[in-house]
């Protein structure tokens, strides 16, 4: 198809798909599986930022009064809307992401359950009561504190779980009674504009829920508009450096990068442990923020863990994303595969060798495990988001401790052991945000707080958590 006849899709704003300004310069969406353009992502800019902001600023001045059961009502009925249009939604993912259909109807899923999850938070949350008359100035004094919303907040997310990791900035910030206004990747934005027509013909008040189109200009243009108060990104460290700049004095929370380590000890279920690490390593080809990256390895059970996870690896279906028994399907882009085994390279070059060689198509990347690699070299120290994994042994827990920190990274961490003192030493020493044990660090929940300590970034995730995130603390004090 000639790059003219391509749809192209913009802003979803006034409860209603804008059309674009500039439509050959719209960025090109291409199909991870084939290579190809299959539409063009109009850039909003300035402009479309200025029309949406404003827009929901409306909005939020027009339903802010809302009743608690008024916002419990629109979380669930968007997630039977989304149910409803799970599979369409689903196959929207598989062709724009590159994820395998089986997964992408499982985020589907997960992104109804969210916003179900969140309603039924609501029925939960209050404020608190101040005692304030611990000192005597305070006798005669009664203060209380709530949680208020910002006004309009954005969302910015990424491509690898566009529905679910989007549905979890929505429903927070609507729950705690703002407009959000969402930038969605770029591989993601037919999906968002997809849920936001789907919310709007639910119910939805108009720009409640509103989304921008672009790259990088659209995503600084909102995260530093002066009537966005709060913003929520998911993504890179590196861009999430620049809209934490470009937001300035504003809440700005942030789950970034990571290089996850998963640790299994001597005593633990070597073949289990290989198995869940293993899928947490390389489904999905590795392109999650808490893929397992660095295994660290007791030495008394090194081989035998090779030898499982290796099998492990080579059980798993590297194929099209439309296969529903495709484990593996393609990278998001041929520059995200080229990246990948520049890193296997680097290792390469280091000392590191293969115990299971990746092998490279135009549109994939089969599992790649490396021992041997330093601590110099990218895969170490970088986010690979990719399906490569490295193992290594360590003498003790002291040396795990060591090597698991060693990382500007600390988003989600594992350990698999079946001595409880040990998993309680990583829960005090190892610097992540959230440990699991015995479960890899791919393993996640909703209603926990998820984020990260050191550079993988600030604030939490997770129903309660996203509210409160969303949400203002306004104490009042009376005389009485």
């Amino acid at each position: 198809m000639n790059r003219s006849q391509l749809p192209v899709f913009a802003d979803f704003v006034g409860g209603k798909l804008v059309a674009a300004d500039h439509a050959a310069d719209g960025l090109d969406l291409i199909a991870p599986q084939s290579g190809q353009s299959i539409a063009r992502i109009a850039e909003s800019g300035k402009a479309g930022v200025d029309r949406a902001v404003a827009a929901a600023s409306v909005a939020f001045a027009a339903n802010r009064k809302q009743p608690t059961h008024q916002r419990i009502a629109w979380l669930n009925t968007a997630a039977g809307a989304l149910r409803k249009a799970g599979d369409d939604i689903a196959s929207l993912i598989c062709e724009d992401v590159g994820k395998p259909i089986r997964m992408a109807r499982f985020e589907v899923k997960r992104g109804a359950e969210f916003l179900e999850l969140t309603a039924a938070a609501l029925t939960q949350l209050g404020g608190e009561t101040l005692p304030l008359d611990i000192t005597a100035p305070g006798t005669g004094h009664i203060g209380f504190v709530r949680h208020v919303p910002y006004g309009v907040v954005a969302g910015i997310t990424p491509f690898n779980a566009p529905v679910n990791l989007l549905v979890q900035k929505i429903a927070p910030a609507i729950a705690a009674g703002n407009a959000i206004v969402a930038k969605p990747a770029l591989a993601g934005t037919r999906a968002a504009l997809r849920l936001a027509q789907l919310f709007h013909d639910a119910g939805w008040p108009r720009d409640l829920f509103s989304v921008v189109t672009g790259d990088r200009e659209t995503a600084l243009a909102l995260a530093s508009h002066r009537d966005v108060r709060a913003v929520s990104f998911t993504g890179g460290t590196v861009a999430g450096d620049a809209l934490a700049r470009a937001a300035g004095a504003k809440k700005f929370v942030a789950e970034l990068g990571s290089n996850a380590a998963n640790i299994v000890m001597a005593d633990a279920d070597i073949e289990t442990a290989a198995k869940k690490i293993a899928s947490a390593a390389f489904e999905a080809s590795g392109q999650q923020c808490i893929s397992a990256q660095r295994i660290l390895v007791a030495r008394p059970v090194l081989d035998d863990f090779l030898r499982h996870f290796a099998a492990a690896a080579q059980a798993l279906k590297v194929g099209k994303a439309e296969d529903p028994t495709t484990d593996i399907g393609p990278m998001v882009s041929k520059a995200s595969g080229t990246r990948v085994m520049a890193m296997c390279e680097d290792a390469l070059a280091k000392g590191a060798r293969f115990i299971l060689q990746p092998r490279q198509t135009e549109a994939t990347i089969s599992p790649g495990i490396l021992t041997g690699v330093p601590t110099d070299a990218r895969l170490w120290c970088e986010e690979v988001f990719g399906p490569l994994a490295l193992v290594t042994a360590f003498e003790d827990i002291d040396d795990a401790l060591r090597m698991a920190n060693d990382s500007e990274f600390g988003l989600q961490g594992a350990v698999f052991t079946r001595d409880l003192a040990a998993a309680l030493r990583f829960s005090d020493d190892f610097d992540v945000g959230a440990l699991w044990v015995n479960e890899a660090t791919r393993f996640r929940l909703d209603n926990y707080p998820f984020g990260g300590m050191k550079r993988s970034g600030v604030g939490r995730e997770g129903v309660r958590y996203a509210i409160e995130e969303f949400s203002q603390i306004k104490f009042t004090g009376i005389t009485i």
